[in-house]
């Protein structure tokens, strides 16, 4: 049984989607980077909210819940 492609239309788990799949999200586009490191340094997002706490991220969080989720 193989692994099936994951669902475009489901919210991206923020803890476990690479840089790439974080910048292909229009409203986090070139912020892959900065995301993967801080979780890798910091440990699993529990809240969206984090987000604030990633360099180049604050106040660009509003609407995040329908398309990204911990």
């Amino acid at each position: 049984m193989g692994a099936s492609a994951p669902d475009p239309s489901a919210p991206l788990d923020i803890n476990a989607a690479s840089a790439e799949q974080i910048d292909a999200v229009p409203a986090l586009q070139g912020h892959g980077f900065e995301i993967v490191r801080y979780r890798e340094e910091r440990g699993r997002f529990t809240a969206l909210r984090q987000l604030e706490e990633v360099p180049g991220m604050a106040g660009k969080t509003a609407g995040l819940a329908s398309v990204i989720r911990c």
